[in-house]
């Protein structure tokens, strides 16, 4: 199986080296390019972080619906923040958020929401034989790591084989992960720790594709393409 890690940046495109510039502008061809891009890697499994559900920068239309019609699958969004959050009551803000889209029989799915933190969505996707966790965590270095306390009290008990993916936002590097990667059995699919932003000149790993026992790596690449600041990950892995 094929799964796709891919933070679009809601589909404004790559290359605005000024810090949040770019992200109101409209998607543009950029959304229309992702998707091609994304249909062109055959995945099975599709991890989209920051996706627009609707705001005038894609005409009101869900991106994460878009792709998946691209891929011809089925699509699970939701807003990364918690329902009473204020946030939700602002305009592009409230369309703002996360998705899973795949093509296999979904078996459940769930939506978790941290307790501290203004991005706090967790998506847990059960298909037949492996479970998804997609995570986008804070840029704060306290509230990033109470979130991971929290996401390992989510998934210890998961049955399935599972993965746990997403934008981690680990700014000081990879050893922010080493306690949270031990404690829930988890591997890093990333094995030389190559870096995923920003895509023009990557200096940092902020994505992560980790697995549970039960999962077998079969390859796993980082595509040189721009039209994220963020570089996707592609990753193919076996059920043992």
């Amino acid at each position: 199986m094929r799964f796709v890690l891919y933070n679009i940046r809601y589909g404004t495109g790559g290359g605005y080296r000024l810090p949040w510039s770019g992200y109101l502008r409209r998607t543009g061809a950029h959304l229309t390019d992702i998707g091609s891009y994304i249909k062109k890697l055959k995945p099975h499994i599709v991890g989209l972080i920051e996706v627009d559900a609707g705001s005038f920068r894609h005409r009101e239309q869900n991106q994460a619906d878009a792709i998946a019609q691209t891929l011809g699958h089925y699509h699970t969004y939701m807003s990364k923040y918690a329902e009473k959050s204020l946030l939700n009551r602002i305009p592009v803000l409230n369309r703002q958020g996360n998705a899973l889209l795949t093509h296999q029989n979904i078996s459940g799915r769930n939506f978790h929401y941290f307790d501290k933190g203004i991005k706090k969505l967790v998506i847990e996707l059960e298909l037949e034989d492996v479970t998804i966790f997609l995570v986008h965590l804070a840029l704060k270095f306290r509230v990033r790591h109470y979130q991971l306390q929290q996401l390992y009290k989510m998934v210890k008990d998961t049955t399935k084989p599972h993965i746990v993916a997403g934008d981690f936002n680990a700014l000081f590097g990879d050893h922010e992960m080493e306690l949270f990667q031990a404690a829930a059995g988890l591997r890093s699919a990333n094995t030389e720790a190559l870096p995923t932003f920003p895509s023009w000149s990557p200096k940092r790993q902020l994505d992560f594709i980790l697995y549970s026992r039960g999962i077998e790596i079969t390859d796993f690449h980082i595509p040189s393409v721009t039209y994220s600041d963020h570089l996707p990950l592609v990753c193919d892995f076996e059920i043992r």
